[in-house]
């Protein structure tokens, strides 16, 4: 499975919201489950909340976008963002934004490592046995 433009945005913080709206608009694949996505984001454009986003990446992994599952992603995503911009002030607020993901915040003392570890579980939800993130470049 190719890491797909909204991880990085996610996960990196590039390319910028407007670029992956613009990328997903552009590729749009035909599960009806993801219309509703589409159409939100042609309306509100980069002012979408970055769970939409989390919700969309779900549903195109093939997963059902349940509260639980886009929290989570969306905590893992916002301690990986601020551990790979080396910001361990965010790192710590992303923590105690959201507890349930504080268990996947280890090492914190590490943040190179942080990250790493942090994305594995990202990828991890979204994956279905068998799959492989392949690193895709920026669209």
């Amino acid at each position: 499975m190719a890491t797909h433009p909204i991880d990085t945005y996610l996960l990196e913080g590039r390319p910028s919201k407007g670029e992956v709206i613009a990328a997903l608009l552009r590729e749009r694949v035909a599960d009806p489950r993801a219309a509703a996505f589409y159409r939100a984001l042609e309306a509100v454009g980069a002012a979408a909340a970055d769970e939409s986003l989390v919700a969309l990446r779900l549903v195109l992994a093939g997963s059902t976008p349940d509260d639980h599952s886009v929290r989570r992603l969306r905590g893992l995503a916002a301690i990986s963002r601020a551990a790979v911009a080396k910001n361990s002030a965010a790192v710590h607020a992303a923590i105690v934004k959201d507890p349930e993901v504080a268990a996947d915040a280890q090492p914190a003392d590490d943040l190179g490592k942080l990250a790493r570890a942090v994305r594995e579980r990202y990828e991890a939800m979204l994956a279905t046995p068998g799959d492989v993130f392949e690193p895709r470049s920026s669209p």
